[in-house]
């Protein structure tokens, strides 16, 4: 078994991918729903009922969804792009079936019918399938990192760089932005301070579980690297604190102008970082003497993620503005592509005018640069959703979850029973819960399993393992209709 310091070592002093690597990713999971989607379209087409039970609903999404993700970041990782291209080739082929079976009129006019055409939701699915598929990421990544199997430049940079977990950890931020209360324009009840108070009363969940981790790791000995958050921090502590402060912010000054907040605290610590001694204080000395040198990264690093919070929030009271038509979401993904393109522009001034990439301190290359990939990857499902869309339109089924349905469908009921055994429904019913699993799942498995040392074929085994048997249990609570709340 190795020992604490060889399983620090093994994630330590790295230096991230590349930029295009990490936006490559983002166009695996979109593919993959639609692959989703598609086959079930196909198979009514085919047989004209859907006779699966909840087994076979679980084993589809996990097969689908989950499965690929695990992959893509382990034994396919090397040969990703190669299995992105050939994933959109089988969903264009099989989207050119559904159109030739259910071809109503040319092209045109079919087009023109379907952006003038209705949309009937509740929510924004794309929302739904962006914060799962976070939660899903991170809860393969944060086991993964530990194997030998998983690509050392997917995992944490030391402290400049871009690697996949280091997106992870600000869309995590984000995708907890999107569907806040002011975000979902959930009006304030009784006076700014009682709003404040009761959101500080809110967090306590994050705050216990922060400690609950930091006496479990300090008393199991678990190997923890110390500049990732500090001696103490552990990221739900960030995730208190970033809620707390930006409820703060939003009982004083207007949704409309999170995105000016978001520059102005992103731009006044860039500013804070260049002129003063406090990045050398966060990237250099071992010499960790009292609580704010013992935690230095996750104190000072939580700035940074109140920017990239308020530039969620920004986005999530965007998309959440209700729309009914085709075109006007078609509009609002236009929207979404042209404000990633610009902010890429913008990562790369920053990274050539002031500083590259780094997690560590959370500066403004790093908040701009998970803000324009969180845009780039929320462009991606929505186009993905659209097209499903398209697929449902033409077709006549619309049995899909998690997903746009077009309106005037007599479907609701049966629809509602689909979203009872879709696990991208499941996880989103308890998502914290499913964090949390994640986590206590990670530690048993770091104890039991020598992770370091294990074979590529064992280690992809584990991964798959642990993350169906993560997906049971949260699947077994959503079909029983239960969601465990923490306040």
């Amino acid at each position: 078994m190795a020992s604490p310091d060889e399983k620090v070592a093994f994630v330590s002093n790295l230096n991230g991918t590349s930029l295009t690597e990490v936006s490559l990713g983002s166009f695996l999971a979109p593919l993959c729903f639609l692959s989703r989607g598609l086959f079930l379209i196909l198979f009514h087409l085919g047989k004209g009922i859907l006779p699966f039970s909840r087994a076979a609903h679980l084993l589809l999404d996990f097969t689908s969804l989950i499965m690929p993700l695990v992959l893509s970041c382990t034994a396919l990782s090397d040969i990703l792009h190669f299995v992105i291209v050939g994933l959109a080739i089988v969903d264009f082929a099989v989207l050119y079936l559904v159109y030739k079976n259910g071809k109503r009129g040319s092209f045109s006019n079919t087009m023109d019918k379907f952006v003038q055409s209705r949309v009937e939701s509740n929510q924004v699915p794309f929302v739904t399938v962006f914060r799962v598929l976070v939660n899903v990421k991170t809860a393969i990544s944060i086991l993964a990192v530990d194997f030998s199997v998983f690509p050392r430049r997917y995992a944490k940079t030391e402290t400049y760089g871009t690697g996949v977990m280091d997106f992870g950890v600000g869309a995590y931020v984000i995708a907890n932005a999107l569907v806040c209360p002011e975000a979902r324009g959930k009006p304030m009840r009784g006076s700014r301070i009682g709003h404040v108070i009761k959101q500080s009363v809110s967090v306590w969940p994050l705050v216990l579980l922060g400690f609950v981790r930091l006496a479990s790791v300090k008393s199991s000995g678990y190997h923890e690297h110390v500049t990732e958050y500090g001696v103490h921090w552990n990221f739900f502590f960030t995730l208190a604190i970033v809620r707390l402060v930006a409820s703060a912010l939003l009982a004083l000054f207007p949704v409309n102008s999170s995105w000016i907040l978001a520059v102005f605290i992103g731009g006044t610590y860039q500013v804070i970082l260049e002129t003063t001694g406090l990045k050398s204080f966060l990237v250099r000395g071992n010499n960790r003497v009292g609580f704010l040198q013992e935690n230095k990264e996750g104190i000072f690093s939580v700035v940074g993620y109140v920017a990239i919070y308020m530039a969620g929030v920004q986005i999530g009271h965007y998309l959440m503005q209700s729309r009914a038509l085709v075109r006007d979401w078609i509009r609002v993904i236009r929207n979404l592509l042209v404000t990633s393109v610009g902010l890429f522009i913008a990562l790369y001034a920053c990274q050539t005018c002031i500083e590259p990439v780094s997690r560590r301190m959370a500066n403004l290359s790093f908040c701009v640069w998970t803000v324009a990939q969180a845009m780039f990857f929320l462009s991606c499902l929505s186009i993905g959703d659209l097209v499903l869309l398209f697929s449902k339109v033409i077709s006549n089924f619309s049995l899909v979850s998690a997903s746009w349905t077009p309106q005037n469908r007599k479907s609701e009921k049966v629809r509602y029973n689909m979203d009872a055994l879709c696990l991208v429904q499941s996880v989103n019913r308890n998502q914290l819960l499913y964090f949390l699993l994640a986590n206590v799942m990670t530690g048993l498995t770091n104890v039991f399993i020598d992770t370091l040392n294990c074979s590529d074929v064992l280690g992809v085994s584990v991964l798959l393992l642990y993350m169906f048997m993560s997906s049971l249990v949260i699947f077994i609570l959503h079909i029983n209709k239960i969601t465990i709340k923490f306040w």
